[in-house]
């Protein structure tokens, strides 16, 4: 069984909510970032970065919120949560899940009023990095279209967290809309009941 390592207003929700929607059984370990738990010995043997999430399964551990979503998706092929391999779809599976990091530098890069030239910048320009997203949302009803992936878990745990929770950056209509898409899922309502506490 896998055990999914997290703490509640964090990135782990991603990894929370991939869990819920992969639908098979897990356990779950509180990391008490109060008391530092992220900095122990034992957690940073999973994770070196001391951060959440991280994953067990079996003797295999990994850390990165969308790196662990791929597993999950990749590991449970039957929640259809990601085309398999061989698939064309894959390679937008791929690019979107991927892209997510771009959406968190623009928003720290927003959030902070960092200036980074664009052409030194991975993710380019942050309001490119929004136009990019607003375009593909707003075709909807999911990041690939009609099929509801293990992207739009990473996404938009990202886009909730930056713009519904802790407000960093202003939102779009669209974004609202597919934020307000996802959170109706039953998986995301689970994953927000159990970070609730």
């Amino acid at each position: 069984m896998m055990k999914l390592y997290w703490a509640p207003r964090t990135r782990s929700f991603s990894a929370l909510w991939m869990m819920e929607e992969a639908g098979q059984p897990y356990e779950r370990a509180l990391v008490d970032m109060s008391v530092n738990a992220q900095k122990s010995p034992d957690y940073l043997a999973i994770n070196p970065m001391g951060k959440v999430p991280a994953l067990k399964d079996g003797n295999a551990t990994m850390a990165e919120a969308a790196a662990i979503c791929a597993y999950v998706a990749d590991r449970y092929p039957e929640a259809k949560l990601a085309p398999p391999i061989g698939d064309p779809r894959r390679t937008k599976f791929l690019y979107w899940l991927f892209f997510a990091a771009n959406i968190e530098a623009a928003i720290m890069q927003l959030y902070t009023k960092m200036q980074v030239p664009s052409m030194m910048a991975g993710w380019g320009e942050a309001t490119q990095v929004f136009d990019v997203l607003d375009a593909a949302v707003e075709k909807g009803p999911w990041i690939l279209g009609e099929e509801f992936s293990a992207a739009d878990v990473v996404i938009c745990s990202g886009l909730n967290f930056a713009i519904k929770i802790f407000k960093m950056v202003p939102t779009r209509p669209s974004f609202d809309r597919y934020i307000e898409r996802c959170s109706a899922r039953p998986a995301f309502q689970r994953a927000a009941a159990i970070a609730a506490g």
